[in-house]
């Protein structure tokens, strides 16, 4: 019976509490408690929190926990979560099923926490990334998170989708490196475990190094390098690092399986970023010697953006020619046609700035 006090009713476990301050923290929504069995009924199972009280299990948290209840007998122990640490009725509401899954999510970041290295069976794919299960609960392995060797060799995203399904069914080795357990998210990286020997490796390397090696792959943001010398690394090329003009696919300049030098411009977590044209003369160092204001010159269309339009010249090098010299984006189209050349004047030089602007030669 409830003990009354100043006319007022405290229940067993609000008394229980005020006599051991430190079971509040104990008592608490989420915790995980052991309960043992005491009696089960068609509507309600009750558990026995020693020391502190009893538990219930009913409704929807009875119906998920059904058969870990059947298997169950009197004085039997297992593991609970709480979900209410009193209610009306002075009984602490608990949970079988979610202390099952509040174990598993432990189980995770511990994982996480130690590094640990795990074999996943790749279940699905999205435009994004790949799907797969660790221990029942969903994890998503994002694009940016496959190893240099299993990226993707695609030139647009159109492809992307079709490339990932060919890992459905594949094992791969992976690390946990994110988890949330209210938002139900688990995010698994391959790059992580593939990383951890291409860091040693790459402790042989330094900014500024040249390196022997071959365009093993492409994508419309740049080149894949691998080293000759550690064919375990594989270093990116940036599409603006590819040439000092500007280009709009890496085609232009390297094809698969091309033997080329790159240098090394930066080494970042386990990733290295080359450079090709950090070896080719820059042809803006003697833009100033081949051209000058005023000068009238040939130059091929190259490219028509609503800004304007990009001018191939002599020496390697590109101009623009803004758009307000047409008027419009329309009336540019109707006078420039790419890959046909015009004569142009160049109304200003700029080498420092890497610009030349021109105008067009008009009668």
């Amino acid at each position: 019976m409830p003990i009354a006090t100043n006319k007022k009713l405290i229940s067993p476990i609000a008394q229980l509490l005020k006599d051991k301050p430190d079971l509040i923290s104990f008592l608490k929504e989420g915790n995980l408690v052991e309960v043992s069995l005491m009696k089960k009924t068609p509507k309600a199972v009750y558990f026995d929190v020693k020391g502190i009280g009893t538990a219930i299990l009913y409704g929807v948290e009875l119906l998920s926990a059904k058969n870990i209840v059947k298997n169950l007998k009197e004085g039997e122990t297992v593991s609970a979560k709480i979900i209410n640490p009193e209610n009306e009725n002075g009984l602490i509401e608990i949970s079988l099923s979610g202390a099952q899954q509040q174990k598993v999510w432990q189980k995770l970041k511990n994982l996480e926490d130690s590094g640990e290295v795990l074999t996943v069976k790749i279940s699905g794919a999205n435009p994004s990334g790949l799907l797969a299960e660790i221990s029942e609960i969903k994890a998503f392995l994002p694009v940016s998170q496959l190893s240099n060797e299993n990226y993707p060799r695609v030139e647009n995203r159109e492809k992307l989708l079709e490339a990932l399904k060919k890992f459905v069914g594949q094992e791969l080795a992976v690390k946990i490196i994110d988890l949330n357990q209210r938002a139900n998210k688990l995010i698994i990286s391959e790059r992580e475990v593939a990383e951890q020997n291409i860091k040693e490796l790459l402790t042989q390397y330094k900014i500024g190094d040249v390196i022997d090696g071959v365009v093993s792959g492409l994508a419309d943001f740049g080149a894949f390098f691998r080293f000759n010398d550690n064919p375990a690394i594989e270093g990116l090329i940036h599409i603006s690092e590819l040439d000092h003009k500007i280009i709009d696919n890496p085609k232009d300049v390297v094809k698969i399986d091309d033997a080329v030098k790159a240098k090394i411009i930066e080494i970042k977590d386990g990733r290295v970023f080359l450079s090709l044209k950090a070896l080719k003369t820059d042809p803006w160092e003697k833009a100033g010697e081949e051209f000058k204001e005023g000068q009238e010159l040939s130059g091929e269309v190259c490219k028509l953006n609503p800004f304007g339009a990009v001018i191939n010249l002599e020496h390697d090098l590109q101009a623009i020619i803004h758009v307000s010299e047409f008027g419009n984006v329309e009336e540019m189209q109707k006078q420039l046609e790419i890959g046909k050349k015009y004569l142009f004047i160049i109304d200003s030089i700029k080498p420092e700035e890497k610009r030349i602007f021109l105008k067009m030669k008009r009668d």
